[in-house]
């Protein structure tokens, strides 16, 4: 069996990518995994974790965002896909590309927000880094 990891950060267009990942899981008899990579914890980078109210936020964001991904994997399976969702936190294009390993992956979809300048020189670029971090194909959708 194939496997293909699409990348979601919910953000517009995600719907967008999750189509393209349910067309070619059809294509191609593909199990579908869903992944989030969530920033870390602020003490895992060296910051005070604060208030505890903003410990609270985190949380209930994380458990949103949770409950979002099991519902895309929900619906791709709903379809007839054999479709699972993963929720990870740290680096994006390090826990990506670890998932990618462990999991034998085939292909990755990613989506393609555009970005000014500013935000590329402080931010980097998630699909770029993706490809030139792994050896397997790579789908990129444009979703602005």
């Amino acid at each position: 069996m194939k496997n293909i990891l699409v990348a979601v950060d919910f953000k517009e267009g995600t719907d967008k990518v999750l189509g393209i990942a349910k067309e070619m899981g059809q294509l191609y008899l593909a199990k579908v995994w869903i992944i989030h990579v969530s920033a870390p914890e602020p003490d895992f980078v060296g910051y005070e974790v604060g208030p505890q109210y903003i410990a609270d936020l985190r949380e209930t964001e994380l458990k949103e965002e949770h409950k979002q991904l099991k519902k895309y994997a929900d619906d791709l399976s709903f379809s007839g896909l054999s479709a699972d969702s993963i929720m990870l936190e740290g680096g994006t294009i390090e826990m990506l590309v670890a998932e990618i390993e462990k999991l034998h992956i085939d292909l990755v979809i990613v989506g393609h927000h555009k970005h000014g300048f500013f935000h590329k020189a402080f931010f980097g670029r998630t699909d770029v880094s993706l490809i030139e971090h792994t050896k397997i194909p790579a789908l990129v959708v444009p979703v602005d």
